[in-house]
C-alpha cells in the first residue's frame, strides 16, 4: 500500500468514528441510548438496516462466491420483500403499540418471563458469536493479505466500534451508518467500472455476460426440488422468507433500528426501501464478483488465492509440485485468453461459437482439476489449514489491480461494512441484556441513569466478547455462508415463538415454552447429522423447520395438554 492509500484510509474511518461520538454525545437517559428518542427518519431507517445486514463479509465473501459458484447466491434474498411486507403490516404496529425497548419485552407481555428470557438468551447466543464473525471476519483476510496481525487487527476494528457506539448508542449507530453506506456503495462502483474499463478493449459488457454464461456463472434461478441444493428458488422464497422473517423481525441488532424510527410509518417505509433495494445491491456486489472471474480470464490468476496457503507451500517439501502446477496454470491461462479472445471476436460478428464455447468450458475444467490438486498438496503441506479460498478472491484483485487511492478507499469500505454491522450488533446485545436479563430481574426500583450506565457498560462488555471471539475465530468454507449458518441455527425456533404470539392468541405461555425447547433441540440434532452423516440438507430450510416445527407444537400442546387452561385464560381475558 502506498502512503496516498493509508491517507485515504485512516482519514475515512477517522472520520466516520469521530462524527459519530460527536455527532451523538450525551444520551441523558436509557429511551435516548437505546431508541434515539424516536427521532430517526425514514430513510435513516433504511439505510441503517441495510448497512447492519450488510457486514464486512458481504463485500469480502459474496464476490468470491460469484466468482467460484457464479450469481446463484442471489436467489438466497428472494424471499426477503415478502418478509418486508409482513414486518410491516404486523410487527412494527405492534412493537410500536407496545411502546418497548427490545423485540423480547414484547413476548413477557404476551406469554411469560420464561419466554422472554429463552428467546432473549437464544438471540444473545447467536448475536454474540455473528458480531464476534463480524469483527473476525475482515481481520484476518486483510492481516493475510497485508501481513498484519491478527490479533491487532481484531482489536483495533473493535475498539473503533466502541468508541462512538459506547458514546451514542443507537444515534450513533444511525448516524455513521449513513456515511459507511454511502463509503461502501461508492467503492464497489468505482471497482465495479473500473473491472470493465480493465477489460479487452474490443470487449462489451454484453460479451462478458456471454463468457460467464459460458461458465455457468449466470445461472441466477435454480427450480430443483433436490433439498440438498443449497440456493434454489424454492429455498429462497420459502427458507429465505422465514429466515429474513426471523432476522428482520425478531433479531434486536435489526428491531433496534426502525423501533427508533420518528413514527410506525416513518419504521414502515424505512423496511420497504431495504425490501426495494436489498436484492438490486446483492445481485450487484454478486455481478462484480462475476466480472472479477472475467477479468482473470485475461490476466495471471494465483493457483490458490489464500497467501498462507502459498507460504506453507514454500516452506515444505512439496514446493516443487507446486511450482509445477503453477506452471501448468500459466500455459492454461494463456490458452484461455486466446480462446476467449476469439470468442469475443465471434460475439463481435453476432455469432455464438458453440466449438469455442464447448473449449472455454473444457479449459475451465482443467483450471478446475488444478486447483483440486493444488488443495491437496496445500493440505500434506499443511494439514490443519483452510484450503477455500473464496473468501481471498475479491481483496486479491483489489491488492493488485486497483490503482493507488483506490486501495486505501476500499479498505475503507471493507473496515465501515465490519463497523456498520459489529455497532448494530453491540447496541442490540447491550440493550438485550440490559433490558431483559438485568433491568427485569432487578427486584428494587433504580433510576434512569443507572440503566443508561449498565447499557453501556454492556456496550463495552459485548464488545470486549466480540473482540475475544474475532481472536479464537477459525475459517469456515466461506464467511458469508458461516453467519447465515449460524442465524439459520437459532431463528427459526425465535421466529415461532413470535408468530405464534402474533397471530395465534388461545395458545399460552407454558405449551410455548415448552414447545420452543424442544423445536430448538430438534434443530441442533438437525444440524448434528447434516454435519456428521452423508445426509445433507440446504442450512436455509433449517429456519422454516424451526419455525413450523415450533407452531405446529404449541398448537399441539395447547390443546391436547392445556386446553382446560386456555379455556379459562380466555374466559378471563
Amino acid at each position: 500500500m502506498q502512503l496516498f492509500d493509508w491517507i485515504v484510509l485512516i482519514v475515512t474511518l477517522l472520520f466516520i468514528v469521530g462524527y459519530g461520538s460527536w455527532k451523538t454525545r450525551g444520551s441523558k437517559n436509557v429511551e435516548d441510548f437505546i431508541l434515539g428518542n424516536n427521532e430517526t427518519p425514514w430513510y435513516t431507517v433504511g439505510l441503517s438496516v441495510m448497512a447492519t445486514q450488510a457486514s464486512a463479509i458481504t463485500f469480502l465473501s459474496t464476490p468470491g462466491q460469484a466468482y467460484h459458484d457464479g450469481m446463484g447466491f442471489v436467489q438466497f434474498y428472494f424471499g426477503l420483500p415478502i418478509a418486508m411486507i409482513v414486518i410491516c403490516v404486523t410487527f412494527i404496529p405492534l412493537y410500536h403499540k407496545s411502546k418497548v425497548f427490545t423485540a423480547y419485552e414484547f413476548l413477557e407481555r404476551r406469554f411469560d418471563v420464561k419466554t422472554r428470557s429463552l428467546a432473549a438468551i437464544l438471540f444473545l447466543v447467536q448475536r454474540g458469536l455473528g458480531t464476534g464473525l463480524t469483527i473476525y471476519a475482515p481481520a484476518i483476510i486483510l492481516s493475510a493479505l497485508l501481513g498484519w496481525n491478527l490479533t491487532v487487527m481484531n482489536i483495533i476494528i473493535g475498539f473503533l466500534v466502541i468508541i462512538y457506539t459506547f458514546s451514542g448508542g443507537t444515534k450513533a449507530v444511525n448516524v455513521t451508518q449513513k456515511q459507511q453506506m454511502f463509503v461502501i456503495m461508492s467503492g464497489m462502483f468505482i471497482t465495479f467500472f473500473l473491472i470493465l474499463h480493465y477489460l479487452p478493449n474490443d470487449m462489451t459488457f454484453n460479451s462478458a455476460l456471454h463468457i460467464a454464461g459460458a461458465n455457468d456463472k449466470m445461472d441466477i434461478v435454480n427450480f430443483s426440488f433436490d433439498p440438498e441444493e443449497k440456493y434454489t428458488i424454492w429455498s429462497g422464497i420459502t427458507g429465505g422468507f422465514f429466515l429474513a422473517l426471523a432476522y428482520f423481525g425478531t433479531d434486536q441488532s435489526q428491531v433496534g433500528r426502525y423501533l427508533s424510527g420518528k413514527s410506525i410509518r416513518e419504521s414502515q417505509m424505512g423496511l420497504i426501501m431495504n425490501g426495494l433495494l436489498k436484492v438490486p445491491m446483492q445481485f450487484f456486489i454478486l455481478l462484480t464478483g462475476v466480472m472479477v472471474f472475467v477479468f482473470f480470464q485475461f490476466n495471471p490468476v494465483p493457483l490458490n488465492f489464500n497467501p498462507n496457503n502459498k507460504i506453507a507451500i514454500e516452506k515444505s517439501i512439496y514446493k516443487d509440485e507446486y511450482h509445477a502446477l503453477e506452471q501448468k496454470l500459466v500455459k492454461l491461462s494463456e490458452d484461455k485468453k486466446v480462446i476467449n479472445l476469439l470468442y469475443i471476436d465471434q460475439l463481435n460478428q453476432d455469432y455464438d461459437n458453440p466449438i469455442l464455447r464447448k473449449e472455454l468450458v473444457a479449459l475451465s475444467n482443467k483450471e478446475k482439476d488444478l486447483r483440486d490438486k493444488a488443495k491437496e498438496i496445500i493440505v500434506k503441506a499443511d494439514n490443519n489449514t483452510e484450503t477455500n479460498d473464496k473468501d481471498y478472491v475479491f481483496f486479491h484483485f483489489i491488492l493488485h489491480y486497483l490503482p493507488k487511492g483506490l486501495i486505501g478507499l476500499l479498505l475503507a469500505v471493507i473496515l465501515s461494512a465490519a463497523m456498520s454491522s459489529t455497532a448494530s450488533g453491540l447496541t442490540a446485545l447491550a440493550s438485550t441484556t440490559a433490558i431483559d436479563i438485568y433491568k427485569r430481574n432487578q427486584k428494587t426500583p433504580k433510576s434512569e441513569k443507572h440503566y443508561l450506565n449498565v447499557t453501556k457498560f454492556f456496550t463495552l462488555f459485548w464488545g470486549i466478547i466480540a473482540i475475544l471471539f474475532a481472536c479464537v475465530g477459525t475459517l469456515f468454507e466461506n464467511l458469508i455462508q458461516l453467519v447465515n449458518i449460524i442465524g439459520s441455527i437459532f431463528y427459526g425456533t425465535v421466529l415461532g415463538i413470535f408468530l405464534v404470539g402474533f397471530y395465534l392468541k388461545r395458545v399460552k405461555a407454558k405449551p410455548m415454552f415448552i414447545s420452543a425447547i424442544i423445536s430448538q433441540l430438534t434443530i441442533f440434532v438437525i444440524y448434528y447429522f447434516m454435519i456428521y452423516t452423508q445426509e445433507k440438507l440446504g442450512y436455509l430450510w433449517l429456519n422454516f423447520i424451526g419455525a413450523i416445527l415450533t407452531i405446529v407444537l404449541a398448537l399441539l400442546f395447547q390443546f391436547l395438554f392445556f386446553r382446560g387452561q386456555s379455556e379459562l385464560e380466555v374466559i378471563e381475558e
